[in-house]
């Protein structure tokens, strides 16, 4: 996962409301395991009305998406985040999230800003014609005009965030830790070990149920 600390630039000023997961990314995309191209079918029925804000050349590569109340509601599906990471969004800002999606897009290195409904509308106005940007450092999104909202994210994940760690970072993080505790497990419990006994013998019936 590639770390991140600071998010800033064009935002999609959306805010659109109970944006379930079928929207993010339509069931029929869910074939591929694959992470690259999944931007493409991101937003597709939003991207079937002409003049949507999706294919709007003024927020063409946003990193950054305002979206409305309740957003990633609906069907757990990692499908979601993988394809808003691959049209390059990194950050998403709105009053509330769905706890699946939440921990999904913190999976895939986006970072998921609560801010009041008031903060929302805000940078949703400004964000028409000015970048945002969101800053993990400071824990605040800002605004050209000087805007400055103050949002929480759990300590372990934002610390994740921005050391790049995902859940393979992390286990590969504690290598040392976890071949000790092997070593350990070698010497004080060699039957954990399979077929074998205490002094190298095959134990007869080992590994039978």
């Amino acid at each position: 996962m590639e770390a991140v600390t600071t998010v800033a630039g064009t935002a999609y000023p959306w805010g659109a409301k109970n944006v379930d997961t079928d929207v993010i990314i339509p069931a029929h995309w869910l074939k591929t395991i694959a992470r690259s191209g999944l931007g493409r079918g991101a937003f597709e029925t939003v991207r079937a009305v002409p003049g949507n804000i999706f294919d709007d050349p003024r927020y063409a590569g946003a990193p950054v998406l305002i979206a409305g109340d309740n957003f990633g509601c609906g069907s757990s599906r990692e499908h979601a985040a993988w394809a808003l990471a691959d049209m390059g969004i990194r950050a998403v800002i709105a009053p509330s999230f769905s706890d699946i999606f939440s921990g999904n897009a913190f999976k895939n290195g986006i970072i998921p800003v609560v801010l009041p409904q008031e903060a929302v509308d805000r940078l949703v106005e400004v964000a028409r014609d000015q970048p945002v940007t969101v800053d993990l450092e400071t824990m605040t999104v800002t605004t050209p005009y000087q805007d400055r909202f103050a949002f929480e994210l759990d300590p372990f994940r934002r610390q994740c965030l921005m050391e790049g760690l995902d859940e393979i970072g992390l286990t590969l993080a504690r290598d040392t830790a976890i071949s000790k505790f092997e070593g350990a497990m070698a010497e004080h419990r060699p039957w954990v070990e399979g077929r074998r006994g205490y002094e190298g013998i095959a134990v007869e019936g080992a590994g039978r149920t």
